[in-house]
């Protein structure tokens, strides 16, 4: 079990420097600079996040195991309480956050965690089950309610945000990461967190199902996208809209192929962190990990705010964004290894746990 909890902390950390390069790639305007770097970049657009929520499902299940097994009442409604009760100061520090990053995902999390309140004792098939409904809900949803509303896809930030319509429409359909679909991630990581992944046969289950799908998903909708190009059917913008597997719009394609990719990096995380136990970058990556939240906050209000502040956090070249995000992350690294010679949690980490428990 410990290495499989290192493992997971390697991939949070992997997760984390993800998000590091696209926020700081979005928050800096860096279109120009190298092609490669540009598609190399592009990579980690909507899987970073996916994988990040994906752990955080995961981490529901090992804080609610003992609870969930228990045929004791009083112990599911304990465990109820602390999910709604990180869910609402997720909620809380979230939508705080969000006048400073627009994109944030913390007060999205926040909503994730209460509907894990409400499904985290459900058996293993109950969660596919919803996670599949919660999938499917998206596009059923575009039927009847118009994706683009409160878009401005010139500047790519949400107009009149704290309007209570406005507000309730960006959380649950149409914000960055919305209710449905992205939840699914999160109930995919609870089934997840459920399965013995030290188990290497499991493990390369797991791992060839989700490499299978991700090149089938990504496979289909390019030939897809090749063959009704030109064709004069629909137009090359609806073409991108609704055959693409980029996160905007989070249709099927995107939550099945992010989600397949996201497995893919977690169980190699855990691979790695297992034969490698004593190797000293994995260690570091790992105890950074244990303090995602404390640097996705950071980020922000640290490394963007220092960008602000020597005039760089606007119309820069990918090179200077992505070389930005290296040396942030590298500083995490040393702040993590350093703070948890000290202390047991992160800054944010400890204030969740003594608040929300």
């Amino acid at each position: 079990m410990e290495k499989r909890i290192t493992g997971l902390d390697l991939a949070r950390a992997l997760a984390i420097f993800g998000m590091i390069i696209v926020n700081f790639k979005l928050a800096m305007h860096a279109e120009h600079g190298s092609a490669i770097l540009q598609w190399f970049s592009a990579l980690f657009e909507g899987r970073a996040s996916a994988l990040f929520v994906i752990l955080a499902g995961v981490g529901i299940t090992l804080l609610t195991n003992k609870a969930r097994l228990s045929a004791d009442p009083v112990s599911h409604i304990k465990a109820r309480k602390s999910l709604l009760k990180r869910g609402a100061l997720l909620i809380f520090t979230g939508l705080l956050y969000t006048p400073i990053w627009e994109a944030d995902i913390l007060h999205f999390y926040g909503f994730y965690f209460i509907l894990a309140a409400i499904l985290f004792t459900s058996s293993n098939r109950g969660l596919l089950i919803s996670t599949i409904t919660v999938l499917l809900s998206f596009p059923v949803l575009m039927i009847f309610f118009n994706y683009e509303d409160g878009w401005n896809w010139a500047t790519l930030t949400y107009e009149n945000i704290w309007n209570a319509e406005s507000m309730i429409r960006h959380i649950f359909f149409n914000g960055f990461h919305p209710v449905f679909p992205w939840c699914s991630f999160l109930l995919l990581g609870m089934w997840l967190g459920r399965q013995d992944l030290s188990n290497p046969l499991l493990r390369r289950k797991l791992l060839g199902y989700s490499a299978l799908t991700w090149i089938a998903c990504e496979s289909v909708f390019f030939m897809l996208r090749s063959v009704i190009r030109g064709k004069g059917i629909i137009t090359e913008e609806e073409i991108n809209f609704l055959l693409s597997t980029s996160m905007i719009p989070p249709l099927p394609q995107y939550i099945i192929s992010a989600g397949s990719s996201a497995l893919i990096i977690l169980i190699m995380a855990i691979y790695i962190a297992e034969k490698l136990p004593k190797n000293h970058i994995i260690g570091w990556l790992s105890q950074t990990g244990k303090l995602s939240l404390s640097i996705y906050v950071a980020h922000v209000i640290i490394g963007m705010g220092l960008l602000e502040a020597f005039g760089k956090l606007e119309n820069q070249s990918i090179e200077y964004s992505l070389l930005s995000s290296a040396l942030f992350f590298t500083a995490s690294v040393v702040f993590s290894v350093i703070w948890l010679k000290f202390f047991r949690y992160g800054p944010l980490e400890w204030l969740f746990r003594k608040f929300a428990s």
